[in-house]
């Protein structure tokens, strides 16, 4: 269990902070002054450090330069609410990993911790040679600063693969920042990525950071780049190329200091050839190329895997779970076409809806097994629906109608359950089991 250091002079905060960080697995210790923090700990035996901004006696940025003059680059979250935005960057720039304002959303808070802190092992659960060989060609490539282009499938875990360059790098006590160029529409995407100045357009009622400039010493993850819209693509290669950056509205550019990872999972040069992606920006991107196979071709993987969602899920559930024969038979004959994304997700539907501690395959999934002729796509489909339905209220039962609980556990966000409920017309009696 990682132990976690907080330094809050308000007691409730800390207090918050403090159960907030049980509930996320880890170990934490509360100080309400950091000079008694200094004194009393070992700050190198700590994963994390959360510390308020304004405290007496010593500040939250004091407190970080004392910590980087023992030589300790541990993660720094500094929590403020009562400077501006540049008082928070100015402590990024003496070494804090993040800031979080007031008043703090935990939801926030736990997406950052988790961003800092990802899972130990989740970039290691690999028993075939093809990947033990890519995760060799990644710790090396770590080591420099040079930019990586990551090719692969949806779901194949590009997105883990980045972070792992990212941990394996010497800017790892620096912001890992992500953006999904397929999520977020052509208007916002520039305001997300480059910033903008108070007043520079409707609505723009206070400077805004963008993802370079937050990411600043550290890694930019330009997650399914190819999705880019055309237009956007001369500015990003702008950015690449004299490392620097122009908020929409400022006066001066900002220089910056930031890796660039993307991650693709379309053949960038087709989309060169197709005239949808620039030809100037995909030789920018495409330095180090890293193909990341489909779980297909890596059956190998399969079962550590799933051992590896599954333990992850039994610690959420307070259950241990094992994988039947059965199971691993069905497992190793499906060619999950949604690769790891979906059997993280199928072994989360099977712990949750399954009778016994055991598990066994869906009914359906040892007829096909055995090879009895697959049912039609929309019969199947209905059939995924119904399953999808009963284990949403199933789980909503056994976390006692929590939707953040029940989120948690199915790992999706709780937006998603309020649509499937919404979607499937659950109500609160079949969720009581009325």
């Amino acid at each position: 269990m990682k132990s976690v250091l907080i330094v809050d002079d308000e007691i409730d905060m800390a207090t918050a902070l403090k159960e907030t960080m049980k509930r996320f697995g880890f170990n934490p210790t509360v100080y309400n002054n950091p000079i008694d923090a200094l004194s009393k700990e070992n700050i190198a035996d700590y994963s994390l450090v959360i510390t308020d901004m304004k405290m007496p006696k010593m500040n939250g940025i004091e407190f970080l330069q004392e910590i980087r003059k023992k030589g300790l680059f541990i993660p720094v979250i500094v929590i403020t609410g009562y400077g501006t935005v540049e008082s928070a960057v100015d402590a990024m720039k003496l070494g804090a990993t993040d800031y979080i304002m007031k008043p703090v959303s935990f939801d926030a808070l736990k997406r950052t911790v988790e961003r800092i802190l990802p899972a130990d092992n989740s970039d290691l659960v690999a028993e075939s040679s093809v990947m033990k060989n890519l995760m060799s060609i990644i710790r090396e490539v770590a080591k420099s600063d040079i930019t990586v282009l990551l090719a692969g499938e949806s779901g194949t875990g590009k997105e883990i693969i980045a972070r792992t360059i990212h941990k394996y790098s010497n800017r790892n006590i620096k912001p890992f920042v992500a953006v999904n160029c397929a999520a977020i529409s052509e208007s916002l995407l520039e305001s997300e990525l480059f910033g903008h100045e108070r007043g520079s357009f409707t609505g723009a009622v206070e400077r805004r950071l963008g993802k370079f400039e937050l990411a600043n010493g550290g890694t930019l993850l330009l997650d399914e780049i190819s999705e880019m819209d055309f237009s956007l693509q001369a500015k990003l290669l702008r950015a690449i190329q004299e490392r620097e950056i122009d908020r929409i509205g400022g006066k001066t550019p900002v220089k910056l200091d930031v890796r660039i990872i993307a991650t693709t999972n379309k053949d960038l040069m087709t989309e060169v050839k197709k005239g949808t992606f620039r030809e100037d920006l995909y030789y920018r991107l495409n330095v180090f190329p890293v193909r990341i196979p489909p779980l297909r071709e890596r059956p190998e993987d399969i079962l550590p895997l799933a051992e590896f969602f599954l333990q992850r899920l039994s610690h959420k559930m307070g259950k241990i779970f094992s994988i039947s024969s059965e199971l691993k038979s069905y497992m190793l004959n499906n060619e999950w076409a949604g690769n790891v994304r979906e059997l993280e997700n199928f072994m989360y539907r099977t712990a949750v809806i399954s009778g016994t501690d055991d598990l066994m395959p869906p009914a359906e999934g040892i007829a096909s097994a055995a090879g009895t002729e697959q049912a039609p796509y929309a019969a199947k489909m209905g059939r995924m629906k119904d399953v999808e339905r009963d284990l949403i209220i199933k789980t909503l039962r056994e976390t006692g109608n929590n939707r953040t609980k029940a989120a948690d556990v199915l790992g999706v966000s709780v937006r998603t359950i309020r649509n499937k409920l919404k979607d499937y017309n659950i109500t609160a009696d079949e969720i009581k089991g009325a």
